[in-house]
């Protein structure tokens, strides 16, 4: 990762009388026990209130903008309004409270964005517990200007963290398939954009056609799938840094559906071979193949566990499509789906714990989750044509598109995997195919 972006946890340096108030704010003996159960019957999101950082008035009110929407959209959040805020707080002042409680918030955000004598931002932040009147946490992070947007990203992983006890997935990347003009000659481009739809890039011109996009765990590179004209469809892969790429397979054959291993140094693909497709490993330094599936069945959309032990895929091998698991080395082939329909397009949560998956059945469409074994199948959302489920880096998020048919086009959504949130994804213009990155950080 090339960004330039450091923080440490916030210690109060303003002056003696705000340290003092800060060890009088958190001194009771007690600790804070502010969480968020998620799933329940009786869910409700948490109010919490995310106060302008102060500091730059620009900067500062970006910042906490980008906190205050992430929260939002995560579902689990209900941000107070500014125009019922009772006090506008200062970063070193200790809140009040009681009028905080009087206004319904349970959380409070205070922050503060600066510079430093060499002109980078330092960005502080503090979450309270109103409730208790304790500090949760604190940090400070250091960074260039333009990587403002994304500080506030790691404060919302740090305060969903910290009352979720969930992982983070804010600072984090979605790439997609942009779709533009008319149904009849639509214009298929490689796009990528921050999780909330900010910073979009095309990666492809679009002179030719591109699907089934997929981020390498552990990389920076994106597998996917384009189709010049006239020319079979063929495997590329790009990395995202150097804007390299590299075309993967055979030109004799068609090759889709890439998938990385866990490790970045493998991927995993589907390979025509005459009416048949057969799951291929290949090695991305020596580029050698090696089969993991043979057979007159049609073996596709292969995604590795996380631990790299075990491969799910989909096949018509039984006469519809269904989804099976197998070890790496193609061992133990079983099916898992079951159930009216057909079942398509799997995908292994980062956490190992789930399976997501398209269910069509009755001229419908469903986006379900199921575990490793087949066990547990419910649906997370179902309509028409709901397709291309791939996983929030946590695991506690799902996205997908949504295409309503006639001359429209796609749109991405994002549905938890209780089913309960589920959230459009703003995206230029019609989208397909989305893959989710892993978190940024450290990347």
């Amino acid at each position: 990762m090339t960004d330039t972006l450091h923080r440490r946890l916030f210690s109060p340096l303003a002056s003696l009388l705000a340290i003092l108030a800060l060890v009088l704010a958190v001194a009771a003996p007690a600790q804070a026990q502010l969480n968020l159960r998620i799933g329940g019957g009786s869910f409700q999101p948490m109010p919490i209130a995310v106060a302008d950082f102060s500091g730059d008035p620009s900067l500062g009110l970006l910042v906490s903008s980008v906190v205050t929407n992430n929260l939002r959209r995560s579902g689990y959040f209900v941000p107070l309004e500014k125009g019922k805020f009772p006090e506008n707080p200062g970063f070193d002042a200790v809140p009040g409270f009681d009028k905080w409680r009087t206004a319904g918030a349970q959380a409070l955000i205070t922050g503060r964005v600066g510079r430093d004598p060499s002109g980078k931002l330092k960005v502080e932040f503090r979450l309270w517990d109103v409730t208790s009147g304790q500090q949760l946490t604190g940090q400070q992070y250091g960074a260039d200007v333009a990587n403002a947007r994304r500080t506030g990203h790691l404060i919302s992983d740090v305060v969903y963290t910290k009352i979720t006890g969930l992982g983070g997935w804010f600072d984090s990347r979605i790439a997609f398939v942009d779709e533009s003009g008319s149904k009849e000659n639509r214009r298929k481009r490689l796009m990528v954009m921050d999780q909330d739809g900010a910073n979009v890039r095309a990666l492809t011109n679009g002179d030719s056609a591109v699907v089934a996009p997929r981020y390498s765990p552990s990389t920076q590179d994106i597998a996917f799938m384009t189709q010049a004209s006239g020319q079979q469809p063929r495997v590329q892969v790009i990395n995202l840094e150097t804007g390299a790429r590299q075309a993967i397979g055979r030109m004799d054959s068609m090759s889709t559906s890439p998938r990385f291993s866990p490790d970045g140094h493998h991927l995993v693909m589907s390979v025509q071979q005459g009416g048949n497709a057969d799951i291929v490993k290949m090695d991305l330094g020596s580029k050698a193949q090696t089969p993991i599936t043979s057979g007159n069945a049609i073996d596709t959309s292969p995604t590795y566990s996380p631990d790299g032990s075990k491969i799910v895929f989909e096949s018509d091998r039984g006469g519809s499509q269904q989804i099976y698991v197998m070890g790496a080395d193609g061992s133990n082939p079983t099916r898992i789906s079951f159930g009216e329909g057909s079942a398509s397009q799997p995908a292994w949560s980062p956490k190992g714990d789930l399976i997501a998956f398209t269910r069509q059945r009755k001229g419908g469409f469903a986006i379900c989750v199921m575990k490793p074994d087949g066990s547990g199948e419910r649906v997370l959302t179902e309509g028409f044509h709901n397709e291309g489920p791939t996983f929030a880096p946590n695991g506690q998020y799902v996205l997908f598109f949504r295409d309503p048919g006639g001359q429209g086009g796609g749109k991405l959504y994002m549905v938890d995997i209780t089913g309960k949130v589920e959230q459009p994804v703003p995206t230029p213009s019609y989208a397909s195919d989305p893959t989710w990155s892993p978190l940024l950080a450290g990347k």
